[in-house]
């Protein structure tokens, strides 16, 4: 996606973290640890319970710096740091105007590895959203992973698309979506996995307003979506598929472990959000996924 060169960007919670933590500790967690390991999964193949939990030494000051040269659409046009924080400010607009109350949530860009409300992760754990702190961590090294590693054509609006997905998580969380979930199941029609596909249905349907969403000034953010954008993020939610992860790995498709859907899932949801909005992503009513 385009963004207007003109827009005003500046309303995202979005900081870039310096100073990288070391020594992350493994294990831990107890409940926090079961909810990350269904809800967030693994972006990359891997299992994040090597990668989260318990808290990080060394590494020296570590400091939040907040995108003060991102003002403009044009900034985000140019600069990767900038497009998240236009982001954030896209996505905050569309969706305070559908949750009532919305609370804004922050995100964080980092390197390498992070403490989080919910313990430390590496870069290896790929995008999440971490619910206690209602934070969503980013280490923006991922996209070109998306692109190199997972074969995602990794335009802008595949990027985009990771963003939206994490902050419908938000959206869960704070709506109650979360709340009960039976968290300790895998499998295609599991509650993980449902909690998945509907935030692959959010990002959709901010995906299909944002087009309209305007700033302070009545600025649109972002210019008409292209079909090619449209294929790039459908590109990056068939490479985070659980079978095309598996197949990636070198090993057989096993749907019984899956906590995110298939690629077909993931890319059908997203359709959904993006051709009826946010009311038709009741996945948890859906029959079948």
């Amino acid at each position: 996606m385009t963004f207007n060169e003109g827009a005003d960007i500046r309303g995202g919670k979005v900081s870039r973290r310096r100073g990288r933590t070391t020594g992350v500790a493994v294990g831990g967690g107890g409940g926090i640890l079961v909810l990350l390991l269904v809800i967030f999964g693994p972006q990359i193949g891997i299992d994040p319970s090597a990668f989260l939990g318990g808290s990080a030494t060394g590494g020296g000051q570590v400091t939040d710096s907040p995108l003060d040269q991102c003002l403009t659409g044009e900034d985000a046009n140019e600069q990767l740091d900038c497009r998240m924080q236009a982001a954030a400010t896209s996505l905050d607009t569309y969706w305070s105007s559908e949750v009532d109350g919305y609370p804004q949530p922050s995100m964080v860009l980092f390197d390498g590895a992070v403490d989080t409300g919910c313990g430390s992760a590496t870069s290896a754990v790929g995008p999440f959203y971490c619910p206690p702190d209602q934070t969503v961590y980013i280490d923006t090294a991922f996209f070109d992973e998306l692109r190199t590693r997972f074969g995602s054509s990794g335009g802008s609006l595949a990027q985009l698309y990771i963003v939206a997905h994490e902050w419908g998580h938000h959206i869960q969380n704070v709506s109650g979506t979360m709340d009960g979930l039976d968290t300790s199941q895998t499998g295609p029609e599991s509650d993980g996995v449902r909690l998945e596909l509907q935030a692959d249905c959010y990002a959709g349907a901010w995906v299909r307003a944002a087009q309209e969403t305007t700033d302070a000034d009545g600025d649109v953010f972002l210019e008409p979506v292209t079909s090619a954008q449209l294929a790039d993020a459908l590109s990056a939610a068939e490479a985070v598929g659980d079978d095309r992860i598996q197949e990636s790995a070198g090993g057989g498709v096993n749907p019984e472990t899956w906590t995110h859907g298939a690629s077909e899932q993931r890319q059908e949801w997203f359709t959904t959000g993006l051709e009826n909005g946010p009311q038709s992503c009741d996945t948890f009513s859906a029959a079948t996924l």
